[in-house]
């Protein structure tokens, strides 16, 4: 079989997947990506070079969809030398969201194309104007923000099926484009992202930290408010107070993946740490920045309660490895969430705009680890039985690539379990 992969930055979504096809020598694997893109083993990478060029003449309506026009159209380049080669793929999956899409039916009019659908932008219900502490969109902002999933529409019309990973964002499409999105999860790989009962932590300061700690993690691509970020800092004082013993991991970047920038000049990260600064003992909150996949999975796994806070927006990988890793989850109780922590069972869940709530219960948990050690417990085999990416995730995709019915085939939003 042969199957074409078209990430910016390939593998990401498409890693477990891609290896698997890879292992199999009757398939020819391909993948199209930017220069961040980098190849497993058993994957031919055609890499395009991208560098964004805003123009200020362009309506800022149609600005992304310009960067991303752009951007399919080296991509376009890309998938027409693998044509002139003579690659004529059976399958193509494709993260509709880059632009990268929109020239793949032109070029392969006959290949089965799969949509990788993230995320669909609304002005209700989802991440726009949830938190009342940041100015929410104006009408000029509302249809900017409709006008961001153009690229995304446009992909999923030309795909054969739409594949999203949770059952909530696929709720964010509009109910028209449901039975044409199947629910299949990337799949974590329960293997590697497993509890360690020896695992220890090296910290900035050379201090060294085990499962015998008190320690509090919180990991998000960057420390941003969409990530409650803001809420966690704003729990500390309590926490830290009542528990003398306790030192809070903070994994992520100073930038801005996601939501509103912060004033010019500054940061996310400092803006709220300065605002408890004068509460809270700084030698015992630790901002470790971005680390090496290892060095992450050490910090979950000496992790005695795990923090993990979102808008109603995409579900964080870094929540399901947690879970995967027998963390106790204290997590906010939003829509992404609650399809995989049922609060009491295999976590605990707390209104996201309550850090006094969150402070109450990490203590709690802290104050009792035995008595909650069975929702780490229960955490690990909900991710072992639902989103395991060898047993359970990539045989539902390979039946989608193949064009075999998969569970939950034609099922409407909502009634089919993940996995």
């Amino acid at each position: 079989m042969k199957v074409l992969f078209v990430h910016n930055n390939f593998p990401a979504q498409f890693r477990h997947v891609a290896a698997r096809l890879a292992r199999d020598p009757a398939n020819e694997v391909r993948a199209i990506g930017a220069d961040t893109a980098r190849a497993p083993r058993g994957v031919q990478l055609s890499r395009y070079a991208f560098r964004p060029a805003a123009s200020a003449e362009t309506h800022p309506f149609a600005r992304r969809f310009d960067l991303e026009c752009r951007r399919a159209e080296q991509a376009l380049y890309a998938a027409s030398m693998l044509g002139a080669e003579g690659f004529r793929p059976d399958a193509i999956l494709a993260h509709g969201g880059w632009g990268e899409a929109l020239p793949l039916r032109s070029v392969w009019p006959d290949a089965r194309i799969l949509n990788y659908c993230e995320y669909f932008y609304r002005a209700r219900g989802s991440d726009v104007n949830f938190d009342p502490e940041f100015p929410s969109l104006g009408i000029d902002g509302l249809a900017g923000l409709s006008a961001r999933n153009a690229m995304n529409l446009l992909a999923l019309a030309d795909a054969d099926l739409g594949v999203a990973p949770t059952l909530w964002q696929r709720s964010t499409y509009p109910a028209e484009f449901a039975s044409k999105i199947r629910v299949v999860h990337e799949g974590v790989d329960t293997e590697l992202v497993a509890p360690d009962p020896a695992a220890t932590c090296r910290l900035e300061d050379g201090r060294t930290v085990g499962r015998d700690d008190e320690i509090v993690t919180f990991v998000a691509r960057n420390l941003e408010p969409l990530r409650g970020y803001h809420v966690l800092m704003r729990a500390l004082p309590a926490i830290l107070k009542a528990r003398p013993a306790a030192r809070v991991l903070v994994v992520g970047g100073f930038g801005v993946s996601y939501g509103q920038r912060p004033p010019a000049g500054k940061t996310w990260h400092q803006i709220f740490l300065d605002e408890v600064a004068g509460e809270i003992d700084a030698s015992r909150v630790h901002f470790l920045g971005h680390l090496p996949y290892g060095s992450y999975l050490d910090v979950l796994r000496v992790s005695a309660v795990h923090v993990y806070l979102t808008y109603p927006f995409v579900l964080s990988w870094s929540c399901l490895e947690a879970m995967a890793a027998g963390c106790v989850l204290v997590a906010s109780d939003t829509q992404p969430v609650r399809e995989v922590i049922a609060d009491g069972e295999n976590g605990l869940l707390v209104p996201f705009h309550a850090p006094e709530r969150l402070a109450e219960t990490v203590i709690g948990v802290l104050s009792e680890r035995e008595r909650h050690a069975r929702l780490g417990a229960a955490a690990r085999r909900t991710i072992v039985e639902r989103f395991d990416a060898e047993s359970v995730c990539v045989p539902a995709m390979m039946r989608l690539i193949r064009g075999a019915s998969a569970p939950g085939e034609g099922a409407e939003p909502g009634t089919w379990p993940m996995g």
